[in-house]
């Protein structure tokens, strides 16, 4: 009686995938081989209600590779995507790439993912541009207000995540982000923990572009910057904007590191703006008696307490699961 029953729920759940949602706690399946609601992640996000401000939508998504431009627009709040393991979205646009018009994509234009929704939660998937070491080619454009990324992996080259949104609060967790130039850039307010921070070639790993009466820009704890077995010349930062922000905290830093550690981009006046700062740096790359003199070493990081850098003025704390 038991294994009949058994059975029939599975025959039940394999021809009813909203039930087989909703039975392991996920309300939306995306399966490219039809075994879920949707086989595009797109069509999945467009079925999400607007502004759905009482409960979390959950999309589940399975292994495979998604070549999708997606957009998450302000008004699906509140949502999450969980990937199984082997779950990339990927696309291959890049800034001089021409669109139908014959006009230059951007830099902007380029991004494979647009987060522009508040609230939005990512786990377990790999964002990637697969255009290639062509220039500026965004893998994550996050605009939105409370992002989270937990154990997720951004691969790209120059300009890999863009972090472009203000006010923009976003935490980013057990992820791998790679690329070779200015590859983490941007306005937002921004936490990366324990997070691996991947040079694939000489540059600079952050090019914030922090606002000037922000009181945060990059914040980096427990940190691993490691770097591919040609690389030996990388910055920590150099400022986009004359404001830019950024602090390394209990970082370990590879050898590639390069001994002043920090760039000022070819303007003087920017070591009097920027700030950039670590504290108890360890690892090859760490070699606080070179940096340069207008970068900081901490004696109290407590200021850069997690919760503390992305509370804003409602509370926010992303480390509550």
């Amino acid at each position: 009686m038991k294994s009949t029953v058994i059975f029939v729920i599975s025959i039940i759940l394999a021809f009813c995938p909203a039930i087989a949602a909703g039975s392991r706690g996920y309300d939306i399946i995306v399966a490219q081989d039809g075994t879920g609601d949707f086989t595009t992640i797109q069509e999945a996000i467009n079925s999400v209600p607007d502004f759905r401000k009482k409960a979390r939508t959950t999309i589940f998504i399975k292994k495979g590779i998604y070549k999708e431009k997606l957009i998450i627009a302000p008004c699906k709040i509140n949502l999450t995507m969980k990937g199984e393991e082997g779950t990339v979205i990927t696309y291959d646009d890049y800034a001089s790439k021409l669109n139908r018009f014959g006009d230059e994509k951007s830099t902007s234009g380029s991004a494979s993912c647009y987060i522009y929704a508040p609230d939005f939660v990512a786990e377990n998937i790999t964002f990637e541009n697969s255009s290639g070491p062509v220039g500026q080619a965004v893998a994550c454009f996050v605009s939105g207000d409370r992002a989270i990324f937990r154990n997720c992996r951004f691969l790209g080259f120059q300009d890999t995540l863009y972090t472009y949104g203000v006010p923009s609060r976003q935490y980013y967790e057990d992820c791998y982000i790679e690329g070779t130039v200015d590859f983490i850039f941007g306005k937002s307010t921004a936490v990366f923990n324990r997070c691996t921070i991947h040079s694939k070639g000489n540059g600079y790993v952050t090019a914030p572009a922090t606002e000037k009466d922000a009181d945060y820009g990059y914040v980096f704890h427990n940190c691993k910057l490691t770097a591919a077995a040609d690389v030996d010349k990388v910055y920590l930062s150099r400022p986009w904007r004359p404001y830019a922000h950024a602090v390394y905290i209990n970082c370990d830093l590879g050898k590639h590191i390069a001994p002043a550690g920090w760039d000022h981009w070819g303007k003087e006046s920017n070591k009097e703006t920027a700030y950039y700062a670590e504290y108890n740096s360890t690892g090859e790359g760490a070699n606080p008696s070179a940096r340069v003199p207008y970068s900081h070493q901490l004696d109290d990081a407590s200021r850069y307490d997690i919760v503390k850098v992305l509370a804003g003025t409602d509370g926010w704390n992303p480390m509550e699961k």
